[in-house]
């Protein structure tokens, strides 16, 4: 695969998140009962940058989890025979919170509804909102993000990639054909 296009540098990641950063405020009308809840990979990342940048427009520390969704995907027996479970880190009561699921890109919906699986097998949350870097469309269930960094069109044969310093040693996202 080669790189297509460079869609978003490190500078624009970061505006992007504080953007989404001042939505999620003013949607839940402050941070009483907020909590941010990472996709394992990267969305965790991201969901610790926007609790840094929620931290310090609020001043308030938001918690942040660690949800892996592995168990939960209607794929699974098409990955592999045994698939890698990481441990999921939520150290807080999910019942009465907010709590806004943060990805890197949505695609056809599945991952977040694998996700919305597994949050329910930790409790009842009052509520869940859904936070993405990278809307590329294609949907293939009836989930919407709450909060969209950047609507990318893309074809089913393009890969966007989001690459983050925490992980990859770099922030940008790319389409790769």
């Amino acid at each position: 695969m080669e790189e297509k296009a460079r869609i978003m540098d490190e500078k624009a990641i970061d505006r992007t998140l504080i953007r989404i950063s001042h939505e999620i405020i003013e949607k839940n009308k402050g941070v009483e009962d907020l909590a941010l809840v990472g996709i394992r990979r990267r969305g965790v990342p991201l969901a610790r940058r926007l609790a840094k940048y929620i931290s310090s427009i609020e001043g308030v520390e938001v918690p942040v989890g660690i949800l892996d969704i592995t168990l939960y995907r209607d794929d699974l027996s098409s990955l592999t025979l045994q698939p890698v479970v990481h441990k999921t880190e939520i150290n807080f009561n999910i019942a009465d919170k907010n709590i806004i699921l943060v990805d890197d890109v949505i695609y056809t919906g599945r991952t977040i509804r694998a996700a919305l699986d597994a949050l329910a097998d930790l409790g009842r949350a009052k509520s869940i909102q859904l936070a993405v870097l990278i809307d590329r469309g294609h949907r293939e269930l009836p989930i919407r993000p709450d909060y969209v960094g950047k609507n990318v069109p893309t074809s089913n044969d393009e890969i966007v990639e989001v690459r983050l310093e925490e992980i990859d040693g770099e922030n940008s996202v790319v389409i790769l054909e």
